[in-house]
């Protein structure tokens, strides 16, 4: 938590008057008295009003206490996708760039191979010979049931045609993974290009490839991303780890972008610690449609516990070597506010706000100046 330190800025100028002015009149009542170790301040209307000044009283806030991680935002498994090919081949066409935007079953590129062109061969040749083979097993049958051929004819027409059977399927699914209609093959329609489609809708990420390249069946052509649901990825220590637990509420900010604060929950928490010895906190966005990227980092903070204290802001209390103060309103008429600087004891922090520990409730009820008295100071 940031430490800050104070100066009261109504005393600067209370000084210049004071040694400026000879006369027991002046147009502007600004004065400090000191009577029995007690600090008077007055104030005109006018400077109050100018400085935008704000009076307050001591209320209930709440403080909260957190693990503080760090991270970056992430989608689901399932919403990347690395596109590659079921075969090699050259690069025909590639038209698409790091950005565009691509629905599922859309068209990414196509690659060409004369080998397409041999696999659709022998599709078409298994195929005309399978209804021979599928013949001759049948005749074959017929003939072993009368009993006029033998059994090894029988069984070597069954195995052929098996066996070609077995290959007609096989040449026909890898032609259906290949995006090439069995069905034109058999008509004569051959082709020496297949065509890559998207598995998801997104945007590409990475583009691999450039047009004329021969790409291999186990490299990566492109990259889609689907960010509709973005999360958070967090990593937190082991020793922290056992104060996390689901639907927590994680404060999160982007440093590089902006000190803008997000909301998010612990949605799971993984349940093996790594070799670093942390373990991966997965965080639901409490709106997935802010603008981020994917792999932006995050500094977060997840709450383990909130607390209601008496507070004041930040900006009421002066610190002096070591001691704080605030400036309690003791009197006020239509020209002049008139404060007293009473010492306080102070707990925990928070950005806004500061716990006011007063046993004795000597600020109950009680007005402060709570903006425009003290500046912070670096």
């Amino acid at each position: 938590m940031k430490n800050y330190r104070y100066k009261i800025v109504v005393l600067f100028s209370i000084i210049a008057i004071v040694t400026s002015c000879n006369s027991s009149k002046s147009s502007e009542k600004e004065t400090v008295q000191v009577e029995e170790n007690k600090v008077t301040i007055e104030i005109t209307l006018a400077q109050f009003e100018n400085t935008k000044m704000e009076l307050g009283n001591v209320s209930l806030q709440t403080f909260t206490e957190g693990v503080k991680t760090n991270g970056y935002i992430d989608v689901p498994p399932a919403s990347r996708a690395k596109v590659s090919a079921v075969m090699g081949g050259y690069v025909k066409n590639a038209p698409l760039l790091i950005g565009d935007k691509v629905k599922k079953g859309q068209l990414l590129l196509t690659l060409e191979n004369p080998d397409f062109i041999e696999i659709q061969q022998n599709y078409a040749e298994i195929a005309e010979k399978l209804v021979y083979l599928k013949s001759e097993n049948d005749r074959q049958k017929t003939l072993f049931d009368e009993k006029i051929t033998s059994q090894k004819n029988y069984l070597k027409a069954s195995s052929a045609y098996k066996s070609a059977l077995a290959l007609h399927k096989g040449l026909q699914q890898k032609l259906n993974l290949m995006h090439i209609n069995p069905v034109n093959v058999m008509a004569g329609k051959m082709t020496s290009t297949i065509a890559i489609y998207a598995p998801i809708s997104g945007s590409i990420s990475n583009v691999y490839t450039n047009t004329g390249e021969f790409k291999s069946a186990s490299e990566v052509l492109l990259e889609i991303i689907n960010d509709e649901h973005k999360h958070l990825e967090l990593v937190v220590f082991e020793k922290d780890i056992l104060k996390i637990n689901e639907e927590q509420v994680i404060y999160f900010s982007v440093p590089e972008s902006n000190s803008k604060k997000y909301n998010a929950s612990v949605h799971l928490i993984g349940k093996s610690i790594d070799k670093n010895r942390t373990v991966k906190v997965h965080g639901h966005l409490e709106n997935e449609k802010e603008p981020f990227l994917v792999g932006m980092f995050v500094e977060a903070e997840i709450i383990t516990n909130s607390i209601k204290k008496s507070a004041l802001p930040v900006s009421s209390i002066l610190e002096e070597d070591g001691n704080f103060c605030v400036l309690v309103l003791t009197n006020k008429n239509e020209e002049v506010f008139q404060f007293e600087k009473v010492n306080v004891t102070i707990g925990i922090k928070s950005e806004h706000w500061v716990e006011i520990i007063d046993t004795n409730n000597t600020l109950a009820n009680k007005q402060l100046l709570i903006k425009g008295a003290f500046l912070p100071m670096e």
